[in-house]
């Protein structure tokens, strides 16, 4: 089965996703499940794991909703206020819903760059075990310091890493984030996921040569049984449209064995997600 780890679904308006500013014009449209559903039948997709990209319960409660009627919705990562007090009885109500599968958070978006190894927020994070959760860690290179310290405060934790980092691609910068990288896929309960990268090039004018050289480092350093396929749809779109992304990650992952290849392009998702 193959599987997009990661994709996102709204209704546009300014207001919930003012972060989509001028040079952002195609995001700026209603993005549903039958949109979603032409584009994985193309380049033959069996299923997705829908993300949040609005911090908001009333988003949560639309992808679940979304996911309870389409099949191919495998499983859901939500946000929830993983700092504030509310964040136990919160979890009690819908981790009970079996197409929940995770949490995020913005951490790339938070002005200081320590907050993931913010006190109340690693108090809400040590909740998710006993749900068996997983968290998505969603940061800039800049933040891999702080997010290994912060996973190494979470042994049992399952977390997966959301598009390599986001590594500064656009600006052919390999370190820190080459080192941390390594440093981070020591941790054996960190998945990785392989997703996000054209967005971090020249949106207009990049090439495969820019982005194998980080998606290399990605796979030396997580190798295939804990690096998976995700399409970052439609944000990608800035950059790379579907069948194109889904064609260049095939391409990349060409050289390895058809298990391999499997695991990467689903089993690991199924497996990190318990799908």
């Amino acid at each position: 089965m193959k599987i997009d780890s990661h994709h996102h679904f709204w209704k546009y308006d300014p207001v919930t996703y003012s972060w989509m500013n001028d040079s952002m014009g195609i995001l700026k449209r209603d993005y549903q499940p039958e949109d979603l559903k032409e584009v994985i039948d193309s380049a033959k997709i069996d299923g997705v794991i829908s993300v949040q990209a609005d911090q908001s319960m009333r988003e949560t409660e639309d992808l679940l909703k979304h996911a309870s009627e389409c099949s191919f919705i495998r499983g859901v990562v939500g946000w929830f206020p993983i700092a504030e007090p509310e964040l136990d009885g919160l979890l009690e109500s819908y981790a009970t819903n079996p197409l929940l599968k995770g949490v995020r958070h913005v951490v790339q978006d938070e002005a200081d760059d320590q907050f993931i190894l913010g006190d109340a927020f690693n108090k809400g994070i040590r909740r998710l075990k006993a749900y068996e959760l997983v968290y998505d860690i969603l940061i800039y290179e800049r933040q891999l310091g702080p997010s290994i310290e912060f996973v190494d405060r979470h042994p049992d934790q399952v977390f997966v890493l959301d598009h390599v980092a986001k590594p500064r691609i656009g600006d052919q910068i390999m370190e820190p984030w080459r080192a941390q990288m390594f440093e981070l896929a020591k941790r054996e309960n960190v998945y990785c996921k392989l997703s996000g990268m054209a967005t971090e090039a020249n949106w207009q004018n990049w090439t495969k040569d820019d982005l194998w050289p980080y998606a290399e480092v990605a796979m030396e350093a997580f190798g295939p049984t804990r690096m998976m396929f995700g399409s970052d749809w439609p944000v990608a779109r800035l950059a790379v449209e579907y069948g194109d992304w889904v064609g260049l990650c095939r391409e990349f992952i060409s050289t390895l064995s058809d298990s391999e290849q499997a695991m990467i392009e689903g089993e690991v998702a199924i497996r990190a997600y318990d799908l």
